[in-house]
Order: C-alpha cells, then structure tokens, then sequence
C-alpha cells in the first residue's frame, strides 16, 4: 500500500524558510513522479512543483518560480520542498502527491496523497 507523509511545515514569519519533507513507501517510485500542491483557506487546490523520481526533471507553477525548489532523495525515497522568502499569501496546507511520468516528464495525474502539512506565513 502506497503511503505519503508530509512534515516540516509551521509558524513562521514573511521572509523566512521551510523545507517540506514527503516520506514515501509502497511502491517502485523509479517510475514515477512527486508532486507538491497547495489549498489556502476558502480555494481551491493547487499545483505548486513536480520531479520525476529517476532523473530529476522539475516543473514549477509560474507562481513560486525562484523561490521554491523540488528536490529528492532516492535511497531514502524522500521528497523534498524548500520554500524561501515564505510569502502570507504561501500560508496553506501543502501535500505530496505521487504520479504518472510520460516521456519523461511528470503528468498531471497523481493517485496517491499524503494527509498535508500546514504552512502559516506571518506578516
């Protein structure tokens, strides 16, 4: 069985940073892609960045380009999200997701989702 556990989110002030942890089991993630998405209070959710496990290839939402960075650690198949220069309009609940890659790049269908992690961003 597929499981996704975020942590590392928090209270912090504007300006400040956080690094996202997604743990992942239950799968042959070589195949596959992580995703981050987001959903603030009251909207919808929202893609936030995505990384095929093999190779690395990244996407970002036009949104967080410059300030967030996907990353991953295969031996111990841990995703990563660091957030810098951490905005109140970032303040959300973030969830790793994991998905279907084609041709290399991550697609927009993910089946697996972990249970969020919060985010509040103080100004």
């Amino acid at each position: 069985q597929v499981q996704l556990v975020e942590s590392g989110g928090g209270l912090v002030q504007a300006g400040g940073s956080l690094r996202l942890s997604c743990a992942a089991s239950g799968r042959t993630f070589s195949n596959y892609c992580m995703g981050w998405f987001r959903q603030a209070p009251g909207k919808e959710r929202e893609y936030v960045a995505s990384i095929t496990w093999d190779t690395g290839v990244t996407a970002y939402a036009d949104s967080v380009k410059g300030r967030f960075t996907i990353s991953r650690d295969n031996a111990k198949n841990t995703g990563y999200l660091q957030i810098n220069s951490l905005k109140p309009e970032d303040t959300a609940v973030y969830y790793c997701a994991t998905g279907r890659k084609w041709l290399g790049h991550c697609t927009t269908l993910y089946d697996y989702w972990g249970q969020g992690t919060q985010v509040t961003v103080s100004s």
